[in-house]
């Protein structure tokens, strides 16, 4: 279902709260080492993130399978054709059997493209058996959406646009399956389920983490996977994120449970301005599939 669009940041009293308590440890506990941590270390310490998720209607055969998740790799004048290459070298040294990806591959016009052949390039070096996957984010549509989606076709991403793709093995069957962004009002969950099984094990790509209760309350889907937020970029111990944008105020980060859904947020590898990061590294996530 179609939600209305939102401001692109929208601050809540307990948002505003944190903004202040924010300004008031940065006074105690800044300085120089803390600011050049933030802007020049912590953005390039990717944390390659395993973990085991047991979904009850996983196939046996498919027991084992191994994901790996990236997210807002918001190609522009930081995030380098180094730094994607740096991306794809970790992810394909876990070798993993298919690979997926959750949209804001750009941020802005500014050399697009210089930024969509470099994306390209790096993208069509993705090793996985199972295949590359991909749904767009609300950065793709507020950029060129067309331009991107042929990139990824020219670098051999499937794109998982409000439908659902199986993967067989030994007679059975897992379903990844993809809605475009939620945001821009292009996210079709009923086309999604009309090419699913009824009690398939199925995945869901959703770029805005929050969708996770629609989807959830389909009952047609064991595992979200999300992005969007990049986790806050910036985290407070016993605090959290800042600010998160609209969209992934519910869930901005990590491992959920929404009714019998597993939702995950990845923080993502990119960053929006300021490019800062503190106590919220960017993340690869490597989830290993095991059945109930």
């Amino acid at each position: 279902m179609a939600s209305p669009a939102r401001p692109l940041f929208q601050l809540s009293r307990r948002e505003f709260l944190r903004l202040g308590l924010t300004t008031s440890l940065t006074s105690l506990f800044g300085g120089a080492a803390s600011v050049a941590y933030g802007f020049n270390l912590e953005p390039d310490w990717i944390h390659v993130n395993p973990m085991t998720l047991r979904l009850p209607r996983l196939p046996r055969a498919f027991e084992g399978l191994r994901l790996a998740h990236l997210t807002d790799l918001h190609a522009d004048d930081w995030m380098t054709a180094e730094r994607l290459a740096h991306i794809v070298d970790l992810v394909n040294d876990q070798r993993p059997d298919a690979v997926v990806l959750t949209g804001d591959y750009v941020t802005g016009v500014q050399a697009l493209e210089q930024r969509l052949a470099e994306l390209e390039t790096q993208l069509a070096r993705l090793a996985a058996p199972d295949g590359v996957f991909a749904v767009l984010g609300n950065h793709d549509h507020w950029t060129d959406a067309r331009a991107i989606r042929q990139m990824l076709e020219a670098a051999g991403v499937r794109e998982l646009r409000n439908r659902a793709h199986r993967l067989g093995r030994a007679g059975q069957s897992l379903y990844l399956c993809g809605v475009d962004d939620y945001w821009e009002r292009h996210a079709d969950l009923g086309k999604v389920m009309e090419g699913l099984p009824p009690e398939a094990c199925a995945i869901l790509l959703a770029h805005e983490p929050d969708f996770a209760d629609e989807s959830a309350a389909a009952g047609r889907f064991d595992l979200q996977l999300s992005g969007h937020s990049h986790g806050g970029q910036v985290a407070l111990p016993f605090v959290g994120p800042i600010v998160v944008p609209t969209y992934a105020e519910k869930y901005p980060s990590g491992l959920y449970r929404v009714g019998q859904m597993w939702q995950y947020t990845n923080r993502g590898l990119g960053m929006v301005e300021p490019r800062v990061r503190f106590n919220c590294r960017p993340e690869i996530a490597i989830l290993t599939l095991q059945s109930a």
